[in-house]
Protein backbone atom coordinates (compact mmCIF):
# COMPACT_ATOMS: atom_id res chain seq x y z
CA UNK A 1 0.00 0.00 0.00
CA UNK A 2 1.46 3.50 -0.54
CA UNK A 3 -0.15 4.89 2.74
CA UNK A 4 -2.28 3.12 5.07
CA UNK A 5 -6.23 3.62 5.49
CA UNK A 6 -5.58 5.18 9.17
CA UNK A 7 -3.90 8.40 7.63
CA UNK A 8 -6.36 8.23 4.93
CA UNK A 9 -9.40 8.31 7.34
CA UNK A 10 -7.51 10.87 9.51
CA UNK A 11 -6.37 13.16 6.17
CA UNK A 12 -9.86 13.87 5.30
CA UNK A 13 -11.08 17.79 5.90
CA UNK A 14 -14.25 18.00 7.95
CA UNK A 15 -14.89 20.69 4.84
CA UNK A 16 -14.01 21.45 1.91
CA UNK A 17 -11.51 23.54 1.03
CA UNK A 18 -11.92 25.78 -2.36
CA UNK A 19 -10.12 27.69 -4.13
CA UNK A 20 -11.68 29.87 -6.83
CA UNK A 21 -9.98 29.75 -9.84
CA UNK A 22 -10.22 31.69 -13.52
CA UNK A 23 -9.79 28.55 -15.69
CA UNK A 24 -11.33 25.90 -13.58
CA UNK A 25 -13.99 27.68 -11.73
CA UNK A 26 -13.04 25.80 -8.35
CA UNK A 27 -10.19 24.20 -7.07
CA UNK A 28 -11.85 21.65 -4.48
CA UNK A 29 -9.16 20.34 -1.61
CA UNK A 30 -10.78 17.58 0.91
CA UNK A 31 -7.48 16.04 2.06
CA UNK A 32 -5.47 18.05 5.39
CA UNK A 33 -1.91 16.69 3.81
CA UNK A 34 -2.82 18.68 0.72
CA UNK A 35 -3.97 22.03 2.00
CA UNK A 36 -1.10 21.51 4.56
CA UNK A 37 1.57 21.45 1.38
CA UNK A 38 -0.41 24.35 -0.10
CA UNK A 39 0.26 26.56 2.88
CA UNK A 40 4.09 25.45 3.55
CA UNK A 41 7.07 27.96 2.87
CA UNK A 42 8.18 26.41 -0.27
CA UNK A 43 4.89 26.38 -2.17
CA UNK A 44 3.86 29.83 -0.98
CA UNK A 45 7.21 30.67 -2.32
CA UNK A 46 5.65 30.31 -5.63
CA UNK A 47 3.26 33.08 -5.83
CA UNK A 48 6.12 35.24 -5.92
CA UNK A 49 7.75 33.26 -9.48
CA UNK A 50 5.39 34.50 -12.76
CA UNK A 51 4.54 31.47 -14.57
CA UNK A 52 5.47 32.89 -18.22
CA UNK A 53 8.87 34.90 -17.39
CA UNK A 54 9.12 38.01 -19.49
CA UNK A 55 6.24 36.86 -21.64
CA UNK A 56 4.53 39.76 -19.04
CA UNK A 57 6.23 42.16 -21.36
CA UNK A 58 4.88 41.28 -24.85
CA UNK A 59 1.34 39.77 -23.40
CA UNK A 60 0.67 42.63 -20.39
CA UNK A 61 -2.07 40.20 -18.48
CA UNK A 62 0.70 37.55 -18.08
CA UNK A 63 0.94 38.07 -14.66
CA UNK A 64 -0.14 35.02 -13.25
CA UNK A 65 1.99 32.90 -10.97
CA UNK A 66 3.54 29.54 -10.53
CA UNK A 67 1.31 29.24 -7.58
CA UNK A 68 -1.78 29.35 -9.86
CA UNK A 69 -0.36 26.80 -12.65
CA UNK A 70 0.79 24.62 -9.56
CA UNK A 71 -3.08 24.66 -8.21
CA UNK A 72 -4.55 24.06 -11.57
CA UNK A 73 -2.51 20.85 -12.08
CA UNK A 74 -3.55 19.67 -8.62
CA UNK A 75 -7.10 20.08 -9.95
CA UNK A 76 -7.15 18.79 -13.08
CA UNK A 77 -5.33 15.75 -11.72
CA UNK A 78 -8.15 15.45 -8.95
CA UNK A 79 -10.84 14.76 -11.37
CA UNK A 80 -9.01 12.58 -13.62
CA UNK A 81 -8.47 10.16 -10.46
CA UNK A 82 -12.41 10.56 -9.75
CA UNK A 83 -13.79 9.89 -13.10
CA UNK A 84 -11.47 6.64 -13.36
CA UNK A 85 -12.10 5.58 -9.64
CA UNK A 86 -15.98 5.88 -10.47
CA UNK A 87 -15.82 4.12 -14.12
CA UNK A 88 -12.50 2.02 -14.21
CA UNK A 89 -12.21 0.68 -10.77
CA UNK A 90 -10.85 -2.88 -12.06
CA UNK A 91 -8.11 -1.10 -13.52
CA UNK A 92 -7.22 2.27 -11.56
CA UNK A 93 -5.90 1.28 -8.28
CA UNK A 94 -6.91 4.16 -5.57
CA UNK A 95 -4.42 3.50 -3.26
CA UNK A 96 -2.21 5.92 -5.94
CA UNK A 97 -4.55 8.61 -5.37
CA UNK A 98 -2.90 10.80 -2.46
CA UNK A 99 0.41 9.93 -4.14
CA UNK A 100 -0.32 11.18 -7.17
CA UNK A 101 -2.28 14.17 -6.24
CA UNK A 102 1.19 15.14 -4.26
CA UNK A 103 2.91 15.15 -7.11
CA UNK A 104 0.56 16.82 -9.16
CA UNK A 105 1.02 19.84 -6.95
CA UNK A 106 4.55 19.57 -6.30
CA UNK A 107 5.54 19.09 -9.72
CA UNK A 108 7.14 22.57 -10.19
CA UNK A 109 8.29 23.62 -6.59
CA UNK A 110 11.93 23.88 -7.98
CA UNK A 111 11.27 26.70 -10.18
CA UNK A 112 13.19 29.43 -9.59
CA UNK A 113 12.64 33.38 -11.05
CA UNK A 114 12.78 33.94 -15.18
CA UNK A 115 13.54 29.83 -14.64
CA UNK A 116 15.14 28.78 -18.16
CA UNK A 117 17.04 31.84 -18.29
CA UNK A 118 18.25 31.70 -14.85
CA UNK A 119 19.30 27.74 -15.29
CA UNK A 120 21.88 28.48 -18.21
CA UNK A 121 23.46 31.58 -16.13
CA UNK A 122 23.94 29.65 -12.91
CA UNK A 123 23.84 26.04 -14.02
CA UNK A 124 21.09 25.20 -12.08
CA UNK A 125 18.35 22.64 -12.61
CA UNK A 126 14.88 23.19 -11.60
CA UNK A 127 13.77 20.06 -11.73
CA UNK A 128 16.27 18.80 -9.47
CA UNK A 129 15.58 21.00 -6.91
CA UNK A 130 12.12 19.72 -7.08
CA UNK A 131 13.60 16.74 -5.90
CA UNK A 132 15.57 17.91 -3.42
CA UNK A 133 12.86 20.40 -1.85
CA UNK A 134 10.53 17.19 -1.57
CA UNK A 135 13.52 14.78 -0.15
CA UNK A 136 15.89 17.34 2.03
CA UNK A 137 14.78 17.19 5.64
CA UNK A 138 15.02 20.44 6.18
CA UNK A 139 11.94 21.89 4.32
CA UNK A 140 8.08 21.79 5.23
CA UNK A 141 6.61 19.63 2.22
CA UNK A 142 9.18 17.16 3.31
CA UNK A 143 8.36 17.76 7.01
CA UNK A 144 4.55 17.26 5.59
CA UNK A 145 4.76 14.49 3.54
CA UNK A 146 6.58 12.32 5.92
CA UNK A 147 3.29 12.66 7.87
CA UNK A 148 1.92 9.79 6.04
CA UNK A 149 5.26 7.48 6.04
CA UNK A 150 9.16 7.33 5.90
CA UNK A 151 9.17 6.35 2.40
CA UNK A 152 6.37 8.91 0.88
CA UNK A 153 8.37 11.68 -0.10
CA UNK A 154 10.30 9.11 -2.41
CA UNK A 155 7.07 8.13 -3.82
CA UNK A 156 6.04 11.11 -4.92
CA UNK A 157 9.38 12.16 -6.25
CA UNK A 158 9.52 8.96 -8.23
CA UNK A 159 6.15 10.15 -9.90
CA UNK A 160 7.79 13.50 -11.15
CA UNK A 161 11.00 11.92 -12.46
CA UNK A 162 9.10 9.31 -13.92
CA UNK A 163 10.75 6.04 -11.75
CA UNK A 164 7.12 5.17 -10.38
CA UNK A 165 6.17 1.48 -11.07
CA UNK A 166 2.57 2.43 -12.44
CA UNK A 167 2.63 4.41 -15.66
CA UNK A 168 -0.70 5.42 -15.20
CA UNK A 169 0.37 7.62 -12.24
CA UNK A 170 3.48 8.75 -14.46
CA UNK A 171 1.54 9.80 -17.70
CA UNK A 172 -1.27 11.66 -15.36
CA UNK A 173 1.49 14.23 -14.50
CA UNK A 174 4.10 13.47 -17.78
CA UNK A 175 2.96 12.77 -21.10
CA UNK A 176 2.17 14.22 -24.08
CA UNK A 177 -0.99 14.95 -22.53
CA UNK A 178 -1.06 15.49 -18.96
CA UNK A 179 -2.73 17.54 -16.23
CA UNK A 180 0.27 19.63 -16.43
CA UNK A 181 0.30 20.56 -20.48
CA UNK A 182 -3.27 20.96 -20.15
CA UNK A 183 -3.26 23.20 -17.84
CA UNK A 184 -1.00 25.68 -18.76
CA UNK A 185 -2.04 25.79 -22.28
CA UNK A 186 -5.29 26.76 -21.02
CA UNK A 187 -3.80 28.90 -18.19
CA UNK A 188 -1.68 30.38 -20.79
CA UNK A 189 -4.11 31.41 -23.18
CA UNK A 190 -6.64 33.45 -20.53
CA UNK A 191 -3.96 35.50 -19.37
CA UNK A 192 -2.15 36.02 -22.78
CA UNK A 193 -5.65 36.74 -24.25
CA UNK A 194 -4.05 34.08 -27.27
CA UNK A 195 -7.74 32.69 -27.90
CA UNK A 196 -6.37 29.92 -30.26
CA UNK A 197 -4.85 28.16 -26.82
CA UNK A 198 -8.60 27.16 -26.10
CA UNK A 199 -9.31 23.08 -26.55
CA UNK A 200 -11.89 20.92 -25.35
CA UNK A 201 -10.80 19.80 -22.04
CA UNK A 202 -14.05 18.83 -21.37
CA UNK A 203 -14.07 16.26 -24.38
CA UNK A 204 -10.57 15.29 -23.67
CA UNK A 205 -11.33 14.16 -19.94
CA UNK A 206 -14.57 12.04 -20.77
CA UNK A 207 -12.71 10.02 -22.96
CA UNK A 208 -10.04 9.36 -21.04
CA UNK A 209 -9.35 5.99 -19.92
CA UNK A 210 -6.66 3.70 -18.04
CA UNK A 211 -5.37 0.74 -19.44
CA UNK A 212 -2.15 -1.78 -17.94
CA UNK A 213 0.82 0.41 -19.32
CA UNK A 214 -0.70 3.70 -18.95
CA UNK A 215 -3.59 6.26 -20.51
CA UNK A 216 -5.10 6.20 -23.65
CA UNK A 217 -8.30 7.75 -25.33
CA UNK A 218 -11.52 6.48 -26.78
CA UNK A 219 -11.34 6.73 -30.65
CA UNK A 220 -14.30 8.97 -31.06
CA UNK A 221 -12.19 11.41 -28.73
CA UNK A 222 -9.72 11.66 -31.32
CA UNK A 223 -11.02 14.74 -33.18
CA UNK A 224 -10.53 16.97 -30.12
CA UNK A 225 -7.00 15.25 -29.22
CA UNK A 226 -6.08 16.44 -32.69
CA UNK A 227 -7.48 19.81 -31.63
CA UNK A 228 -5.33 19.77 -28.14
CA UNK A 229 -2.33 19.38 -30.39
CA UNK A 230 -2.91 22.25 -32.45
CA UNK A 231 -3.43 24.35 -29.84
CA UNK A 232 -0.36 23.53 -28.29
CA UNK A 233 1.27 24.43 -31.71
CA UNK A 234 -0.01 27.40 -31.99
CA UNK A 235 0.77 28.26 -28.04
CA UNK A 236 4.16 27.73 -28.87
CA UNK A 237 4.39 29.70 -32.20
CA UNK A 238 2.55 32.33 -31.12
CA UNK A 239 3.22 32.95 -27.44
CA UNK A 240 5.96 30.83 -25.97
CA UNK A 241 8.48 31.38 -28.97
CA UNK A 242 7.48 34.56 -29.56
CA UNK A 243 10.28 36.93 -30.74
CA UNK A 244 9.79 39.87 -28.20
CA UNK A 245 9.57 38.03 -25.39
CA UNK A 246 12.76 35.80 -26.32
CA UNK A 247 14.44 39.36 -27.12
CA UNK A 248 14.00 40.05 -22.48
CA UNK A 249 15.39 36.77 -22.17
CA UNK A 250 18.14 37.68 -24.12
CA UNK A 251 18.40 40.80 -22.78
CA UNK A 252 18.62 39.27 -18.83
CA UNK A 253 20.82 36.58 -20.23
CA UNK A 254 23.62 39.18 -21.81
CA UNK A 255 22.92 41.38 -18.39
CA UNK A 256 23.34 38.47 -16.12
CA UNK A 257 26.72 37.35 -17.76
CA UNK A 258 27.69 41.00 -17.12
CA UNK A 259 26.67 41.17 -13.83
CA UNK A 260 28.83 37.60 -13.25
CA UNK A 261 31.79 38.67 -15.20
CA UNK A 262 32.30 41.80 -12.65
CA UNK A 263 31.21 39.92 -9.75
CA UNK A 264 34.43 37.41 -10.82
CA UNK A 265 36.57 40.49 -11.32
CA UNK A 266 35.40 41.88 -7.71
CA UNK A 267 34.13 44.68 -9.89
CA UNK A 268 30.34 44.72 -8.71
CA UNK A 269 29.88 47.80 -7.46
CA UNK A 270 26.37 47.44 -6.68
CA UNK A 271 24.56 43.73 -6.51
CA UNK A 272 21.76 41.96 -4.80
CA UNK A 273 23.39 39.62 -1.65
CA UNK A 274 21.05 37.16 -2.36
CA UNK A 275 22.27 36.49 -5.81
CA UNK A 276 25.96 36.60 -4.38
CA UNK A 277 25.89 32.34 -3.64
CA UNK A 278 24.93 31.67 -7.22
CA UNK A 279 27.70 34.22 -8.71
CA UNK A 280 29.81 32.67 -6.24
CA UNK A 281 28.49 28.75 -7.57
CA UNK A 282 28.66 28.26 -3.59
CA UNK A 283 24.56 28.27 -3.07
CA UNK A 284 22.78 25.18 -1.25
CA UNK A 285 18.64 24.73 -1.89
CA UNK A 286 17.83 27.41 1.30
CA UNK A 287 19.83 30.18 -1.23
CA UNK A 288 17.82 28.97 -3.86
CA UNK A 289 14.22 28.94 -1.76
CA UNK A 290 15.17 32.59 -0.29
CA UNK A 291 15.27 34.15 -4.13
CA UNK A 292 12.23 35.12 -6.20
CA UNK A 293 11.39 37.36 -8.94
CA UNK A 294 11.89 39.99 -6.46
CA UNK A 295 14.98 39.58 -6.26
CA UNK A 296 15.99 40.11 -9.44
CA UNK A 297 14.22 43.59 -10.06
CA UNK A 298 15.75 45.17 -7.01
CA UNK A 299 19.16 43.94 -8.49
CA UNK A 300 18.25 45.07 -11.88
CA UNK A 301 16.95 48.19 -10.01
CA UNK A 302 20.47 48.79 -7.93
CA UNK A 303 22.46 47.97 -11.54
CA UNK A 304 20.83 50.66 -13.40
CA UNK A 305 23.20 52.68 -11.41
CA UNK A 306 26.09 50.95 -11.50
CA UNK A 307 29.47 52.46 -12.26
CA UNK A 308 30.00 49.47 -15.64
CA UNK A 309 28.52 51.03 -18.38
CA UNK A 310 27.55 47.65 -19.94
CA UNK A 311 25.78 46.39 -16.82
CA UNK A 312 23.85 49.94 -16.59
CA UNK A 313 22.73 50.05 -19.70
CA UNK A 314 21.70 46.24 -20.23
CA UNK A 315 19.43 47.08 -16.87
CA UNK A 316 17.97 49.89 -17.79
CA UNK A 317 16.81 48.22 -21.55
CA UNK A 318 15.13 45.34 -19.55
CA UNK A 319 13.49 47.73 -16.89
CA UNK A 320 12.54 50.02 -19.76
CA UNK A 321 11.51 47.44 -22.01
CA UNK A 322 13.71 48.30 -24.70
CA UNK A 323 15.52 44.44 -25.58
CA UNK A 324 17.55 43.77 -28.09
CA UNK A 325 15.44 43.28 -31.57
CA UNK A 326 16.11 39.93 -33.79
CA UNK A 327 16.31 39.08 -37.33
CA UNK A 328 15.80 35.54 -38.43
CA UNK A 329 18.37 33.73 -39.98
CA UNK A 330 19.17 30.09 -41.92
CA UNK A 331 21.84 28.25 -39.20
CA UNK A 332 22.79 26.49 -42.47
CA UNK A 333 24.07 28.89 -45.17
CA UNK A 334 23.50 32.11 -42.99
CA UNK A 335 26.61 31.79 -40.31
CA UNK A 336 29.22 33.38 -42.23
CA UNK A 337 26.63 36.36 -42.53
CA UNK A 338 25.94 36.17 -38.92
CA UNK A 339 29.74 36.86 -38.09
CA UNK A 340 29.49 39.42 -40.43
CA UNK A 341 26.69 41.29 -38.59
CA UNK A 342 28.02 40.97 -35.09
CA UNK A 343 31.01 42.49 -36.25
CA UNK A 344 29.37 45.56 -37.36
CA UNK A 345 27.41 45.95 -33.99
CA UNK A 346 30.88 45.80 -32.40
CA UNK A 347 31.81 48.74 -34.57
CA UNK A 348 29.08 50.70 -32.44
CA UNK A 349 28.70 49.14 -29.01
CA UNK A 350 32.61 47.85 -28.82
CA UNK A 351 31.50 44.53 -27.36
CA UNK A 352 30.03 42.38 -29.39
CA UNK A 353 29.56 39.34 -26.95
CA UNK A 354 27.00 41.34 -24.72
CA UNK A 355 25.05 42.82 -27.21
CA UNK A 356 24.32 40.19 -29.71
CA UNK A 357 23.43 36.72 -29.46
CA UNK A 358 22.20 33.93 -31.30
CA UNK A 359 18.60 32.24 -30.12
CA UNK A 360 17.22 29.38 -31.65
CA UNK A 361 14.17 27.83 -30.49
CA UNK A 362 12.37 24.91 -31.83
CA UNK A 363 9.30 22.07 -30.72
CA UNK A 364 7.81 19.23 -32.31
CA UNK A 365 4.44 19.34 -31.61
CA UNK A 366 3.79 15.50 -31.51
CA UNK A 367 6.30 13.42 -31.71
CA UNK A 368 5.80 9.70 -30.84
CA UNK A 369 9.05 8.93 -30.57
CA UNK A 370 10.33 10.91 -28.01
CA UNK A 371 11.62 8.69 -25.44
CA UNK A 372 10.43 10.49 -22.46
CA UNK A 373 6.97 10.68 -23.07
CA UNK A 374 4.56 8.00 -23.92
CA UNK A 375 2.77 8.26 -27.13
CA UNK A 376 -0.91 9.25 -27.67
CA UNK A 377 -2.82 5.93 -27.85
CA UNK A 378 -6.21 5.37 -28.79
CA UNK A 379 -8.57 2.31 -27.78
CA UNK A 380 -11.44 0.90 -29.91
CA UNK A 381 -14.22 -1.34 -29.01
CA UNK A 382 -12.70 -4.64 -29.34
CA UNK A 383 -9.85 -3.74 -27.04
CA UNK A 384 -7.27 -2.71 -29.53
CA UNK A 385 -5.00 0.09 -29.08
CA UNK A 386 -3.52 2.23 -31.77
CA UNK A 387 -0.96 4.92 -31.63
CA UNK A 388 -2.46 8.22 -32.68
CA UNK A 389 -0.34 8.86 -35.70
CA UNK A 390 -1.27 6.00 -37.70
CA UNK A 391 -4.55 7.16 -37.90
CA UNK A 392 -4.79 10.99 -37.77
CA UNK A 393 -3.34 12.83 -40.67
CA UNK A 394 -2.81 15.90 -38.43
CA UNK A 395 -0.89 14.31 -35.82
CA UNK A 396 1.25 12.38 -38.47
CA UNK A 397 2.13 15.75 -40.25
CA UNK A 398 3.07 17.32 -37.29
CA UNK A 399 4.99 14.70 -35.78
CA UNK A 400 7.08 14.87 -39.32
CA UNK A 401 7.70 18.53 -38.50
CA UNK A 402 10.21 20.96 -36.38
CA UNK A 403 8.46 23.68 -35.86
CA UNK A 404 10.46 27.29 -34.65
CA UNK A 405 13.39 29.58 -35.80
CA UNK A 406 17.04 30.85 -35.33
CA UNK A 407 17.19 34.06 -34.66
CA UNK A 408 20.34 37.10 -34.55
CA UNK A 409 19.47 39.59 -31.45
CA UNK A 410 21.15 43.05 -31.34
CA UNK A 411 20.28 46.59 -30.37
CA UNK A 412 17.40 48.01 -31.49
CA UNK A 413 18.27 50.87 -33.49
CA UNK A 414 20.06 48.16 -35.99
CA UNK A 415 16.25 46.48 -37.06
CA UNK A 416 14.39 49.83 -36.72
CA UNK A 417 16.75 52.57 -36.87
CA UNK A 418 15.10 56.07 -35.92
CA UNK A 419 15.65 59.42 -38.37
CA UNK A 420 18.36 60.57 -35.18
CA UNK A 421 20.15 57.34 -35.42
CA UNK A 422 20.86 57.51 -39.24
CA UNK A 423 22.33 61.32 -37.78
CA UNK A 424 24.52 59.64 -35.43
CA UNK A 425 27.97 59.23 -36.28
CA UNK A 426 27.28 55.71 -36.63
CA UNK A 427 25.18 56.32 -39.37
CA UNK A 428 27.31 54.42 -41.23
CA UNK A 429 27.56 51.39 -39.49
CA UNK A 430 23.35 51.12 -39.37
CA UNK A 431 23.40 51.37 -43.09
CA UNK A 432 25.80 48.91 -43.84
CA UNK A 433 23.58 46.49 -41.58
CA UNK A 434 20.82 47.39 -43.16
CA UNK A 435 22.09 46.26 -46.77
CA UNK A 436 21.97 42.42 -45.28
CA UNK A 437 18.46 42.70 -44.07
CA UNK A 438 15.09 41.99 -46.22
CA UNK A 439 11.78 41.18 -44.50
CA UNK A 440 13.05 40.64 -41.37
CA UNK A 441 15.85 38.43 -42.44
CA UNK A 442 19.19 38.34 -43.13
CA UNK A 443 20.11 37.99 -46.70
CA UNK A 444 22.45 38.26 -48.70
CA UNK A 445 23.16 41.59 -50.31
CA UNK A 446 22.78 41.57 -53.80
CA UNK A 447 26.54 42.09 -54.90
CA UNK A 448 27.19 38.97 -52.71
CA UNK A 449 27.44 35.73 -54.26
Amino acid sequence: MTQDVTFEQKNKLNDEKVFRDPVHDYIHVNDQLIMDLINSREFQRLRRIKQLGTAQYTFHGAEHSRFSHSLGVYELTRKMINNFQRHYSDVWNDQYRLVTLCAALLHDIGHGPFSHTFEKIFDTDHEQFTIDIILQEGTEVHHILRQVSDDFPNQVASVITGEHPNPQVVQLISSQIDADRMDYLLRDAYFTGATYGAFDLARIMRVMKPYEDGIAFSHRGMHAVEDYILCRYQMYMQVYFHPASRGMEVTLDRLLKRARQLYSEDKLDSHAPLLEPFFAEEHSLQDYLRIDDTTFYVALTHWTDSSDPYLSQLARMFLDRKPLKSVEFDHETDQDLVDTLRNIVENVYYDKDLFTMVNTTFDISYDYKLKQKAPIMLYYPDGSLIELGEVSKIANILSDSIHGDDRLYVPREFIKPSDQDYMSMFAESLHEFSQYIHNGKITRPKSSN
